[in-house]
């Protein structure tokens, strides 16, 4: 295959442009071309979204940036292209006459994929010169964040497209039969049509349909698709129990789909004989194990981001914290949590980063103790970490239950400073922190003194707190 790094764009709508941002932002140069005098602005959009999201996936250097560049023509945009995207409308006579100006002017052995959601690969490739170097190369929007590729063609075509989406950090599926729709958007479409059916009948609305995705099943298919979601469901009879159970409601009129095929034996073996490669080196505890870790690594993202799922565990938090700590004349119980999957690292144990979220988590307690709350915060005075110093004892692991004892060594005027001791259930001290606050203005971001009613409850804090003796860890 060619070594040349020039991706060709032809069609810049989302969809192209998605792609241009995808080839781009993995060090190819890309050249795009498209009749609207619009495209440039658009892509240039798309751009500016790909680019704050995209490294955003990564924990290493991603690559530099590929050149881009507009052309005037089909012809322009294809010389020395190793891949060449279409995204042209989804007419067929268009696609047509884009693929034959295409292979007119790219050169031979370029990759030439098409974006289109349904036609097949035979009939993109009608009339034109080579039509085994035409394939279907299917993503999801947005291309520039979502990996899944559908790949249908000519298998050593194919191959070589995988093997480009695979370095640039894609999920290539490679269809084994062309039909119509693919795979991904024939269940879309099943879907789809069902929801308009709720619809029309008046038995959900569309927030209705797209709460029970994305509050219930949605969860499940992002991590572990259909099969393997069923197989569970199974229980440890696996897929031949999930398939006796509830096979025969598929022949039950509750929807308004196509039919199904007849379960027979031979079907069913087939079915459970592909669950069993695909899943089978797990046992149903660790499958749930995987699913659980898996569900709550998701919803908490959502939950960071305040969106779907993760609002509601938001709201739900919200209404279960308890209250602020109300006897100052004692250390202040700051923090009580278990160690989430997601803090944890390749050593198994909680990442040392975390242990400054959980010492900067207690520290927010203090600063609602004193007034310095969220609404605080949004009037434009807050306080910042300027300094922290952290111990690190003993290992925290995934499930742990940990508590923080914070005792505040100085609270007067702009200084805010405290000592957050970190324990286990079991009372076993697993890390300390010697954190000091300044308090600022928001506006010019630069110290000043808190409000007062705010320097009221520093004042009576830092004189409560300073009678108590000094914790033994710092000794």
């Amino acid at each position: 295959m060619t070594t040349r790094k020039k991706a060709a764009i032809i069609g810049g709508g989302v969809i192209g442009g998605g792609w241009a941002a995808r080839f781009l932002l993995n060090g190819w140069d890309v050249v795009i071309s498209d009749p609207d005098p619009d495209a440039e602005r658009k892509i240039g959009e798309v751009l500016a979204n790909a680019r704050r999201s995209l490294p955003a996936l990564s924990d290493c250097t991603v690559p530099q940036e590929g050149n881009l560049h507009f052309a005037s023509s089909i012809k322009d945009a294809v010389q020395d292209a190793g891949w060449i995207q279409e995204s042209v409308p989804e007419r067929l006579d268009l696609k047509h006459k884009v693929f034959a100006e295409i292979q007119e002017h790219c050169p031979p052995d370029a990759l030439i994929g098409s974006s289109t959601s349904g036609f097949k690969p035979s009939e993109l490739q009608q009339c034109v010169k080579k039509p085994n170097q035409i394939f279907v190369a299917h993503p999801f929007n947005p291309v520039y964040l979502l990996p899944l590729v559908e790949l249908v063609g000519a298998p050593d075509t194919v191959e070589r497209a995988k093997a480009v989406l695979d370095a640039m950090g894609m999920k290539p599926l490679i269809v084994r039969k062309e039909i119509d729709a693919h795979i991904a958007d024939r269940f879309l479409e099943a879907v789809w049509r069902e929801a308009l059916w709720l619809v029309k009948d008046g038995i959900a609305t569309t927030e209705e349909i797209d709460d029970a995705i994305r509050f219930g099943f949605g969860l499940r298919w992002a991590q572990m698709g259909l099969f393997e979601t069923y197989r569970i469901a199974g229980g440890e009879a696996g897929m031949k129990h999930f398939i006796a159970q509830f096979g025969p409601c598929l022949e039950w009129p509750w929807t308004k789909l196509m039919d199904v095929p007849e379960l027979t034996d031979e079907l069913i073996d087939t079915i459970a004989g592909q669950s069993d490669a695909q899943s089978g080196m797990h046992s149903i505890r660790e499958l749930e194990r995987i699913r659980d870790d898996n569900l709550v690594s998701m919803m908490r993202a959502l939950k960071a981001r305040n969106w779907g799922a993760g609002a509601l565990l938001a709201d739900h938090d919200e209404r279960i914290k308890p209250p602020l700590p109300s006897d100052i004349t004692q250390p202040l119980q700051t923090l009580h949590r278990v160690i989430p999957i997601d803090w944890t690292d390749y050593n198994g144990h909680m990442n040392e980063s975390r242990y400054g979220q959980v010492f900067s988590d207690a520290g927010d307690v203090v600063m609602a103790m004193v007034g310095a709350d969220a609404e605080y915060i949004d009037g434009g005075m807050s306080y910042f970490t300027v300094d922290n110093h952290i111990r690190y004892l003993a290992e925290s692991v995934a499930g742990d239950e940990i508590r923080v004892r914070t005792q505040v060594l100085e609270a007067k005027g702009k200084k805010l400073r405290m000592y957050h001791e970190m324990l286990r259930a079991d009372g076993e001290l697993l890390a300390t922190c010697n954190q000091l606050l300044i308090h600022v203005s928001l506006e010019t971001r630069r110290s000043c003194d808190p409000a007062p009613h705010v320097l009221a409850k520093i004042d009576a804090l830092g004189e409560a707190q300073a009678k108590l003796p000094q914790p033994e860890s710092m000794r």
